[in-house]
């Protein structure tokens, strides 16, 4: 009986060192410092989802706050709509429950900057430091947009010419629904395969896969899927595993 109990605790202790990312213990949360990046599906606020208790907190329409459970309030995050590649820079809001499907709620500002699709919200979250030359650039050019605003006359008119060719936007070829789970990265293959023997002990997933990144990036994931529905049952019976960061990765 030690023995097994011994077993357990060396898996832990792997699978803890060797998935990449840097966790931070913070009581019950885990939180993630400036590394921290995810890929999945968010969910736009609107009212009936606050009335329905889907989302605990309320969002202004206008903000350029987003709720996300893995980062600290406060932190400075990049959003980008990965299928057609705008970005923004937002922040983290107040702690909010939110269905553990969706890896943030943003406002329908953010939405509409980003042109989001809410048939496939997709985005990609990456949390910027406090220091990160991305950040000074733009609010430098900021503050150059700001002084020229403030040189030009009110009283000013523009005036659109009329006979300018306007240039037609080339529509982006929108690949068909096709994502998988990615369950986690490890150090090593020997790794890998243990996650592999849990899924299928321990849920109803039954065919999970390796994928080879590199030499020393080895990763678990499930699928593909096709349609969100089979997409949404997987991820439910991945949440069994309590894994703080599982990313959708379109295919």
């Amino acid at each position: 009986m030690p023995y097994k109990n011994n077993l357990y605790i060396l898996f832990f202790l792997i699978i803890t060192n060797c998935t990449t990312g840097s966790l931070i213990n913070n009581k019950s949360n885990f939180v993630y410092n400036n590394n921290f990046t995810n890929r999945g599906f968010t969910l736009v606020y609107n009212k009936k989802l606050y009335e329905q208790k889907i989302i605990s907190k309320k969002l202004d329409k206008r903000s350029l706050l987003i709720f996300q459970k893995n980062l600290k309030k406060d932190t400075t995050v990049k959003i980008t709509n990965i299928l057609n590649k705008r970005t923004i820079i937002a922040k983290v809001g107040n702690n909010s429950s939110y269905p553990s499907f969706n890896n943030s709620v943003i406002s329908t500002r953010i939405a509409s900057e980003l042109d989001i699709d809410l048939n496939e919200p997709y985005i990609e979250i990456i949390s910027i430091a406090k220091n990160s030359m991305f950040i000074a650039k733009k609010a430098k050019t900021y503050d150059e947009e700001k002084q020229v605003a403030n040189k030009v006359p009110i009283n000013s008119i523009s005036v659109n010419d009329l006979n300018v060719i306007k240039i037609k936007k080339k529509k982006v070829n929108k690949k068909d629904f096709s994502y998988i789970i990615k369950i986690a990265d490890f150090y090593f293959n020997k790794t890998a395969l243990l996650m592999i023997e849990r899924i299928k002990v321990e849920t109803k997933i039954k065919n999970p896969k390796i994928q080879k990144i590199s030499n020393k990036k080895y990763r678990v994931y499930i699928g593909p899927f096709t349609n969100i529905n089979s997409l949404q049952n997987s991820h439910i019976d991945v949440n069994i595993l309590g894994f703080e960061n599982v990313e959708f990765i379109k295919k």
